[in-house]
């Protein structure tokens, strides 16, 4: 279960309890956040894509640092005119955990857990049920007959 989300002008692909690096936000650490802009939600096989946004869809998030990104290195020349210039910045960044994903305010990742459990369940009982078959001594002891080998004889 994910949704894909835009914030920034850059466009993300969001699991509930992810950690993700975007653009700057103007908002204080530990503050939560709501994000309309969900461009689709894909729960299970239901997919729900918006035309732009999915209406009644938002992915609820909570800030946990402002930072400054990696240093980018910006070097321009031009040749046979010794003209170089090296210069460098640091990209400012949130980082944010996805709390939950919400479509018409019901939580999706609950759901998709209850799922994901019952079908854990039923699974386990097809393995044990299969792994009693694999037993059968009968079947497992079966060897293929060997070739016989081949005489070298010398002409002379």
């Amino acid at each position: 279960m994910y949704a894909i989300i835009r914030t920034g002008g850059k466009q993300y692909s969001v699991n509930p309890n992810e950690i993700l690096r975007v653009g700057k936000i103007d908002m204080k650490e530990g503050s939560s956040l709501e994000i309309n802009e969900v461009l689709m939600i894909k729960n299970g096989d239901d997919i729900t894509s918006g035309n732009p946004f999915v209406s009644g869809a938002t992915v609820k998030a909570e800030i946990l640092e402002q930072k400054k990104s990696k240093l980018i290195t910006v070097f321009k020349k031009k040749r046979r005119h010794n003209y170089r210039r090296t210069r460098g910045h640091k990209q400012d960044e949130t980082v944010i955990k996805v709390v939950d994903i919400l479509l018409d305010k019901k939580s999706i990742a609950s759901e998709s857990t209850d799922t994901k459990k019952i079908k854990k369940k039923t699974d386990s009982k097809e393995t044990k049920k299969s792994s009693k078959k694999a037993k059968d001594p009968s079947s497992s002891k079966e060897k293929s007959p060997s070739k016989p080998k081949k005489k070298v004889t010398k002409k002379e």
